[in-house]
């Protein structure tokens, strides 16, 4: 039976507005650029999956900027206020026999977070946001207008947090500074774009081991779920033990503190350690489990996993909405708005509800001062290969990634017996080019969304979908005051939830073959643990390389004839062949 579609008029022969319109666009310059005919679709089925795809990504917008504020941005100690020994009292009036003023120093960026500190972060939070909805505008808008495929692009979830937590660490206390890394991403953009021009995307991804390959999507979700699961940008749930690392958390922020390495002198002066830093608020003193907002999180967390259990679109932003709006009602146990200088700031922001906010701060902070030290160019490989992996990797093994440019391709169908499809090239010049674009604008890499799937579902076939949700996010820009005003009890849904989406994967590592099973788990075990995707990997390939170098050994040996396989068991002699090796069935080795 042939499936009747929106272009075919009604019983009674007088077409329908909407099947006046489709056709309309069909038959015009740029029904025919984008093949809607061809493709069997029609311009409300591309409107409707466009914005199915923007809804079910829409998260990124705050929790991107969330994730990448927590590097400091370009925030430094100069932005750090001079501050009065008795914090009552102003800086401006800080005078007496028993006050003085205390000048910041490196300790300015960590709790107790100094004010002016704080200003900075809460500018550097908006630049982001309008990074992260340019970054997706201008990716979707190449993919769909040169590639024309239904595919939207936006800042790859576990690459930010990778950037930010291990890169340049929490407030700058990494090894890498936030310009540097900007830097990084965009020489890897370059060289990703000059792979995928001369084809060779898909022999580096074979250059990492299979159980490798499959892991590491797993590995980044248990990542992203270890953090949604924390303070910073979570519900809290889990906080420091001295004696266990980690024990359960969730107390209410009057009952948290920070901690630090100190040095106690002779004469009772407490100093921190060289090179030490203040943690968070992450050990709990008491009063467990009893934090509003970790209870408001929870709520949260079932809201968007019911959605998810039951396919509504839209999941992860019916779960942020809700518990965002709770948090706005100030005089609250939950409002991210407390009566504080800082919270009086945000909520007269907040008010204004539309502003169009120009980038200030990170778009073109690129310094290439650390180009020359190992930790820059460890960065840039690691974020190489995620980016690799992401499009090309699929290719290889595209039935057990279902993250990738080329599995959405394939879930379109528009893949060959080759697994190649139409713009296949177009497609990945435009991932390489919104790499590069969005480290221009001061966000982590760009890479094809997963949620693709959601808009193909609903009928996408051509790149109007993907230029549908690039109009949603240029609507977006126009909204920071809210999207600025998320709090992290609403982020750590998504990012748990997105943890278990990206699990999928280790139904496909053969867990019964222990050469295969034990680099897959030191791969998935470590991402999380170390906080660290390239340590995740390189434990994963430095376990495949020590349990296959017999094999790899060998191989070579037989190679050169110093081993060979014969048959039957029996040895000959020089390598010589004996009968048994011609129609024997058992093999043995010869030296």
């Amino acid at each position: 039976m042939e499936m009747q579609n929106s272009r075919t008029p009604p019983a009674n022969g007088k077409p329908s507005p909407l099947t006046r319109l489709n056709t309309f666009v069909a038959e015009s310059r740029v029904g025919k650029r984008f093949k809607l005919a061809e493709r069997n679709t029609t311009f409300t089925t591309e409107l409707r999956a466009g914005t199915a795809t923007f809804l079910t990504m829409a998260y990124i917008l705050a929790v991107n900027a969330s994730i990448l504020s927590d590097s400091g941005g370009t925030c430094s100690v100069s932005d750090c206020v001079p501050l009065c020994s008795d914090s009552s009292v102003a800086a401006s009036n800080c005078s007496g026999a028993n006050l003085r003023l205390i000048q910041p120093d490196s300790s300015c960026k960590f709790d107790p977070v100094n004010p002016g500190y704080t200003a900075c972060l809460q500018n550097i939070r908006k630049d982001l946001i309008v990074a992260t909805a340019a970054s997706s505008l201008i990716g979707s808008l190449i993919m769909g207008t040169f590639a024309n495929l239904p595919l939207a692009l936006a800042p790859g979830m576990g690459a930010n947090a990778y950037f930010t937590y291990t890169v340049v660490g929490f407030h700058g206390s990494g090894n890498v500074s936030y310009q540097s890394a900007l830097a990084a991403i965009f020489i890897e953009g370059l060289i990703f774009l000059l792979i995928s021009t001369i084809g060779l995307r898909a022999k580096l991804a074979k250059l990492i081991p299979k159980p490798v390959r499959i892991s590491s999507s797993a590995g980044i979700g248990l990542f992203l779920a270890f953090i949604g699961l924390q303070n910073n940008q979570g519900i809290g749930l889990i906080g420091y033990s001295s004696s266990t690392l980690l024990t359960l958390g969730a107390c209410p922020s009057t009952a948290r503190a920070a901690l630090a390495p100190v040095f106690t002198s002779g004469n009772g002066s407490v100093t921190i350690l060289p090179g030490g830093t203040v943690s968070g608020d992450i050990l709990c003193l008491h009063s467990r489990m009893q934090s509003p907002t970790f209870w408001l999180g929870v709520v949260g967390f079932v809201i968007i996993a019911h959605c998810l259990v039951k396919n509504i679109k839209g999941a992860m932003i019916y779960g942020i909405v809700f518990v965002t709006a709770i948090s706005w009602f100030r005089n609250t146990t939950v409002t991210v708005f407390p009566n504080t200088d800082a919270g009086d700031t945000s909520f007269q922001y907040f008010k204004k509800v539309v502003d169009f906010h120009v980038i200030k701060d990170t778009a073109g902070a690129l310094s290439f001062k650390s180009i020359g030290k190992a930790y820059f160019w460890e960065a840039l490989v690691t974020f190489l290969y995620v980016d690799v992996l992401d499009t090309t990797g699929s290719r290889v093994f595209w039935e057990k990634n279902p993250g990738s440019l080329y599995s959405m391709a394939r879930f379109a169908g528009f893949t060959d017996e080759n697994g190649n499809f139409e713009g296949q090239y177009f497609a990945f010049m435009s991932d390489a080019t919104a790499i590069v674009v969005g480290s221009l604008l001061g966000t982590s890499p760009v890479s094809t969304y997963i949620e693709s799937s959601t808009g193909i579902r609903e009928g996408g076939r051509t790149g109007m979908t993907a230029v549908t949700a690039a109009g949603y996010f240029l609507l977006a820009l126009f909204f920071t005051p809210l999207l600025a005003s998320i709090p992290p009890w609403a982020v750590g849904p998504p990012l748990i939830l997105v943890g278990v989406l990206m699990m999928r994967s280790v139904v496909e590592i053969q867990w019964d073959d222990m050469r295969e099973a034990i680099p897959a788990f030191a791969t998935l075990i470590l991402m999380p643990l170390t906080y660290s995707i390239a340590y995740g990997l390189i434990g994963g390939i430095g376990t495949y390389i020590v349990l296959h170098v017999w094999d790899m050994g060998e191989g070579q040996f037989r190679k050169f004839g110093i081993f060979k396989v014969v048959k039957g068991g029996n040895i000959g002699a020089n390598g010589a062949e004996s009968e048994a090796d011609r129609d024997g069935s058992v093999k043995a080795l010869e030296v």
